[in-house]
């Protein structure tokens, strides 16, 4: 995708495409497995021994963020083993997630439309 805008304009295709990517972001257990490869390359029966998840949650939350392109895979005898795509990237935009949180005291969480009480209603 190409997205071509002038500067200080930021174009609908850059506006979707970055809403589409927060989206990949915006389950707990997908953040969960995230910061947890963070640490390094895991297979699916890894995170869900380190993260308590049931395996279909784990492989289900990595093909969105497969298909999101922020993680990516590769054969190890009948495994499959996920890493970060961009590892350096995504730490950074964990770091400054963090960051914002701590500015905002957490305001997030308070969201009408969506913050803790929404997610707890939708699972």
């Amino acid at each position: 995708m190409t997205m071509t805008t002038l500067p200080g304009e930021t174009s609908k295709e850059l506006l979707d495409a970055t809403a589409c990517l927060f989206k990949g972001f915006s389950d707990p257990s997908r953040v969960a497995i995230v910061r947890h490869l963070t640490l390094g390359e895991h297979r699916v029966v890894d995170l869900t021994d380190h993260l308590g998840l049931a395996q279909s949650t784990v492989s289900k939350h990595l093909a969105c963020l497969r298909d999101c392109g922020v993680v990516t895979s590769r054969p190890k005898g009948r495994a499959s083993v996920f890493s970060l795509t961009h590892p350096d990237a995504v730490e950074r935009l964990l770091a400054l997630s963090d960051e914002l949180l701590v500015l905002t005291g957490a305001a997030a969480v308070g969201c009408a439309t969506n913050g803790t009480e929404t997610l707890a209603r939708e699972r």
